[in-house]
C-alpha cells in the first residue's frame, strides 16, 4: 500500500471514529481531507509525502489522534508536515483573534510544502463557508486575508487561487 494510500485508509478511519460530519452539510468530513488532497495533488510541487499529509491534515486536531502515531506510522516528512498543519494555540491563549494569530505564527515557520496545503485547505473550507454562513464569512475571510500574507512561499497556482476565492467571497458577502 502506498504512503497516500495509507494516510487515506488512516483519516477515512479516524475522522469516521470520532463521527464527524462537515459543519454545514452533515456529510462525511473525509470529503475535506480528500478535496485537499486532490488539490495538492494538482499542485507543481505536491510530492506522495504533502498528498499523504493533505489526507491527515485534521487528524491531530480534530481526532484526538497524537503526533507522535503520525510520525510513528508516516514517519518524519509527513509527520513534520502534519505537525505544521496542527493549530498550536488553546482556549486559554485568549479570544480568536489572539488564537489566529498564534497558529499564524505557527504556519509562518513553516516549509512551502506545508504552506501549499494549508492553500488546499484554504480553497477548500472558504467555498463552503462562504456560501453556508456568509455572517461568519465576514470574519473568516479577514483572518484568511492576514493568513495568506505569510503563506506567500506555497504554490503560486493554489495562491492565486486561495487569494481570488477570499477576494471573491469579501465580495459575496458585503453584498
Amino acid at each position: 500500500m502506498s504512503i497516500v494510500e495509507k494516510a487515506r485508509v488512516f483519516a477515512t478511519a479516524a475522522h469516521a471514529a470520532v463521527r464527524q460530519t462537515r459543519k454545514y452539510t452533515g456529510e462525511p468530513y473525509i470529503n475535506h481531507p480528500r478535496e485537499v488532497a486532490d488539490l495538492v495533488r494538482s499542485a507543481s510541487s505536491g510530492h506522495r509525502e504533502m498528498v499523504a499529509a493533505a489526507w491527515l491534515h485534521d487528524v491531530v486536531e480534530d481526532t484526538g489522534i497524537p503526533i507522535d502515531l503520525i510520525y510513528a506510522e508516516f514517519g518524519q516528512c509527513v509527520g513534520d508536515l502534519v505537525s505544521g498543519l496542527t493549530d498550536v494555540s488553546k482556549p486559554e491563549d485568549g479570544n480568536r483573534a489572539a488564537r489566529k494569530a498564534i497558529d499564524r505564527a505557527h504556519i509562518a515557520k513553516q516549509s512551502p510544502a506545508c504552506k501549499t496545503i494549508k492553500l488546499a485547505d484554504l480553497i477548500s473550507n472558504t467555498k463552503s463557508i462562504v456560501e453556508r454562513d456568509p455572517e461568519f464569512a465576514k470574519i473568516y475571510l479577514q483572518e484568511k486575508l492576514l493568513l495568506l500574507e505569510v503563506l506567500r512561499d506555497g504554490d503560486a497556482a493554489l495562491l492565486a487561487e486561495a487569494e481570488r476565492i477570499a477576494r471573491m467571497g469579501l465580495i459575496e458577502v458585503k453584498a
